[in-house]
């Protein structure tokens, strides 16, 4: 809102005891600056107030009020003079006195009300009497023993605790003075269900003011509680989980988080409010988690399956890649083929000169066999010099060596009792 330079609005606001306000209207145009003592106008008489605000601000609290500028508006009659702040210090001095004296009043006619404050008008000639009660009370006889007394004209004035320790005042314990006695106008009820949305401990001593009532606080950070509980799900049964029941202990609204237990017990534990919205889903479904952190449970078989074709997949992958490398490999010379499923043929062996040479399953080269055309002849040196290299079956390797051929042990009959004669003839 833009400042205007020339104040154009001519109602001013103006303050009196107990923090209570009123408009009037500088219909003079005096040159007035906030907090000077001002005389105005009131229906018997008139008043001083201190000047508390002034320009298009009041036109603002005027409208937030409802406050209709029409003729009704009083009018301020000067700025005050010492000879109007003595006569004014004279008349508050009576207020004291004044108030002790019809307490007694109150007990000697047993009335149900409670006396809190005495206003005398600036003039001396008007008291205003503010007292609060729970029922109606008959106090025409309390007027004329009050008028008779005091030699003045009563007003009684009912208004409400916290009304009444707005005019009282005093620190909150914010350190700061109350705001019933500094701003609030209006005063709106506060219910218990606004500590509950906040979180706050249901202890009377702390959530009441001095008034007696719930503090006016309560429903400043209202607003701002509900928009965040609406990302925050309501827990009404235990979340079950395979390690037991978690109850709910505590919520902190504005970080998302939310602390459970284990069938009451003292570990508390958080989580995210993204993660109790899942376990209530698998509950919901029929499944239960591990654990509040983590979901193997009765899901943990889906996920396993899923994680197992994953990896069947990567397998198959592989072994595909591994297939295709070693069809484009080349072959050194010599390899076998056997292994890859090819066969040899005969017209690729070749031979040495007046031997044969074949070949078993691991490539080598078996003993070398002669011909029936060449038995007589001499094997060559160089065949001479050579072992027989073992031959490779399917169940041991190569490599391995080849098994001793030990002779068999002769088994003998057994002896039998007879004469020497037929066992020799048994020896031969």
């Amino acid at each position: 809102m833009g400042i205007p330079e020339v104040d154009k609005f001519d109602i001013v606001e103006v303050k009196f005891k107990g923090g209570r306000k009123e408009y009037y209207r500088n219909v003079d145009h005096i040159q007035l600056t906030t907090g000077d003592p001002i005389v105005v106008d009131v229906p018997s008489g008139h008043h001083i107030g201190y000047v508390s605000l002034q320009g298009e601000l009041v036109r603002l609290q005027m409208q937030k009020r409802k406050i209709k500028n029409d003729d009704d508006i009083l009018k301020i009659y000067r700025v005050a003079n010492q000879k109007d702040l003595e006569k004014w210090e004279e008349a508050k001095n009576r207020e004291i006195p004044t108030l002790y004296r019809t307490k007694q009043i109150i007990d000697e006619f047993k009335l149900e009300m409670k006396l809190s404050d005495v206003e005398y008008q600036a003039d001396n000639s008007k008291a205003t009497f503010f007292y609060s009660a729970e029922n109606r009370v008959d106090f025409r006889e309390l007027i004329k023993t009050l008028a008779g007394d005091f030699k003045i004209r009563v007003e009684m004035r009912q208004i409400s605790l916290r009304q009444e320790a707005g005019r009282l005042g005093g620190i909150g314990v914010c350190g700061r003075e109350l705001c019933c006695s500094t701003w609030i106008h209006d005063f709106k009820s506060v219910s218990t269900s606004a500590a509950r949305y906040q979180n706050l401990s249901l202890n009377p001593s702390k959530l009441s003011g001095q008034c007696g009532r719930l503090k006016c606080c309560l429903n400043y950070e209202l607003d701002t509680y509900m928009n965040a509980l609406e990302d925050i799900p309501a827990v009404e049964k235990p979340l079950q989980t395979e390690t037991g029941n978690a109850k709910l202990q505590k919520t902190d609204i504005f970080r998302k988080l939310m602390w459970f237990s284990y069938n009451n017990d003292n570990n508390w534990h958080s989580i995210s409010c993204e993660r109790v919205k899942e376990i209530q889903e698998l509950n919901a479904k029929g499944i239960i988690p591990s654990d509040l952190t983590n979901n193997l449970g009765n899901e943990s078989e889906e996920r396993i399956s899923k994680s197992n074709l994953e990896l069947e997949m990567l397998d198959k992958k592989f072994s595909t890649v591994k297939k295709k490398k070693k069809k484009n490999k080349p072959r050194p010379a010599g390899e076998n083929l056997s292994n890859t499923g090819a066969v040899k043929s005969e017209k690729n062996i070749t031979a040495a000169p007046g031997r044969e040479k074949s070949q078993d399953n691991t490539g080598r080269n078996r003993n070398p066999r002669r011909n029936p055309e060449q038995k007589n002849k001499p094997l060559p040196k160089e065949d001479q010099t050579k072992k027989p290299l073992p031959r490779a079956s399917d169940d041991k390797p190569a490599n391995d060596k080849p098994r001793e051929n030990k002779p068999r042990r002769k088994k003998f009959p057994p002896r039998s009792k007879g004469n020497d004669q037929n066992k020799g003839e048994k020896n031969d």
